[in-house]
């Protein structure tokens, strides 16, 4: 799988990185995968009542991901038998300042926004190299010490935090493009 897997992970006030977060929200724009190309957005939080949704526009490319690597990184959000609703994706911005990705199905618009951003690097962790991960994975990590999550103009609580990757300032929220997921 090549694409992108952007992702917000809230947290109220008082709470640390190391504990379950308010707010997840992953984004997946793929430009190749077994099961095609598209995007995917799995949301959890208190703006969904925390209930999974799951929106897409290749309902083929959702269950791949939910199968192959969601199960690994948050197996929420990898349950078969979560409808998957029909949407359409947009983006915004530039990468340095602020960055948006737009959500619209029939019911629903989701906007997720990340801004305050510290220097990108690449993320290099090969197949097996992860306890408990099969797979590798190759990114370039955008870390933004800001973010925020709407659904139907609905604010969700918390805020992203600083988080270190490795030797690398990083942050909760981050822009992951040009990534790659490979096999053992």
């Amino acid at each position: 799988m090549t694409g992108e897997n952007s992702f917000i992970r809230l947290y109220a006030d008082g709470k640390t990185a190391d504990q379950p977060e308010d707010t997840r929200a992953s984004h997946w724009r793929v430009l190749w995968s077994p099961g095609g190309q598209g995007h995917v957005l799995y949301l959890k939080g208190d703006v969904t009542g925390n209930e999974v949704q799951i929106y897409s526009d290749n309902i083929a490319v959702a269950r791949y991901l939910q199968s192959e690597i969601e199960s690994m990184l948050f197996p929420e959000f990898a349950d078969l038998d979560t409808p998957v609703i029909n949407a359409i994706f947009t983006r915004s911005g530039d990468g340095v300042s602020s960055w948006m990705e737009t959500v619209e199905s029939d019911e629903d618009t989701i906007t997720l926004m990340w801004y305050d951003f510290v220097d990108p690097f690449v993320i290099n962790s090969p197949a097996g190299s992860v306890e408990g991960r099969a797979h590798g994975v190759y990114s370039c990590f955008v870390p933004a010490l800001s973010g925020q999550v709407t659904l139907n103009g609905a604010v969700a609580a918390g805020k992203p935090l600083a988080q270190k990757r490795g030797d690398k300032d990083a942050s909760t929220a981050c822009l992951a493009w040009s990534e790659t997921w490979v096999c053992p």
